[in-house]
């Protein structure tokens, strides 16, 4: 095989596989509910995610963006010919697998049916020691998408200014993301940098906290104070609106006290490649 057909291979996955760790808590969000109505979208949910196994079939008609982390090892022989590599394996999985064509020209409003075009793919750069490349694939629904923020908070506002801003905006949203959804948020940088780190930031496994003992709280009450709305499944009321949150920072300017938002549906898609001189590697 090709490395395109393991990237190819990966897409797949994503799209019509849950990662186990995002199966376990829509289970453990099944056994907990009480509402009938949250308990048979719970119910749905699962069931839909047992016939995209079975059949290899997408998860959900709106088969995203795809979004590509890569860190590239500066070592790699195969790093000049990655970008290509992504481009056409997202060109031929769009017709093998299939995915719903979902890029548009922003000047035309043309799709260009292979779901390619202008900066898309996106593919995120990160330089790294070593030879390996390691590719994060995330297939990003747009409901969810229309759901990402970015607050200029002020230093004063701290921590509780982070925690008004996303429970604020999640009530807002009520439904519109199809909950229970993921909350990524990416504290500090820049603006754009934020909202970087949020999406980065669901790429880590749902229970897994951070490294930082003060991170990790913070993730733990907004996942608590969010789960106390009631929005519940596809916002129809219940006990889980976020299956989790993850958190990243970096330093910030003084001056400023940047926070992006990025919120992910239930069907939380993500999917790994690493490329070495000893072959290529796939998982979830």
């Amino acid at each position: 095989m090709k490395i395109e057909d393991y990237i190819i291979e990966a897409i797949r996955l994503a799209v019509t596989k849950l990662p186990d760790d995002t199966v376990s808590a829509l289970k453990r969000a099944y056994k907990e509910e009480e509402k009938p109505i949250a308990k048979l979208q719970l119910e749905n949910i699962l069931k839909t995610i047992d016939l995209g196994g079975k059949y290899s079939l997408p998860l959900c008609q709106d088969t995203g963006t795809l979004t590509f982390f890569v860190e590239a090892g500066v070592s790699s022989p195969y790093l000049k010919d990655i970008k290509e590599v992504l481009i056409d394996a997202t060109k031929r999985a769009t017709k093998e697998i299939p995915l719903r064509p979902n890029t548009v020209d922003v000047l035309t409003n043309r799709n260009s049916g292979d779901n390619t075009g202008r900066f898309i793919p996106i593919i995120h750069w990160e330089l790294v020691r070593g030879d390996k490349v390691r590719i994060a694939i995330m297939p990003k629904g747009g409901g969810s998408e229309n759901c990402s923020a970015l607050a200029m908070l002020t230093p004063g506002q701290g921590f509780e200014g982070v925690k008004r801003f996303v429970i604020e905006h999640v009530k807002q949203c009520g439904g519109k993301p199809c909950p229970p959804v993921i909350l990524g948020i990416g504290i500090g940088g820049g603006s754009d940098f934020a909202l970087k780190l949020a999406k980065k930031a669901l790429l880590r496994p749902l229970g897994m906290r951070h490294e930082d003992e003060r991170i990790a709280k913070l993730e733990e009450d907004i996942l608590g104070e969010v789960n106390s709305l009631g929005i519940g499944p596809m916002g129809l009321g219940g006990k889980t609106t976020a299956l989790d949150v993850k958190i990243e920072y970096a330093h910030r300017h003084p001056a400023s006290f940047p926070v992006g938002l990025v919120v992910q549906c239930w069907a939380n898609r993500r999917a790994f490649v690493e490329i070495s001189e000893g072959g290529v590697r796939v998982w979830q």
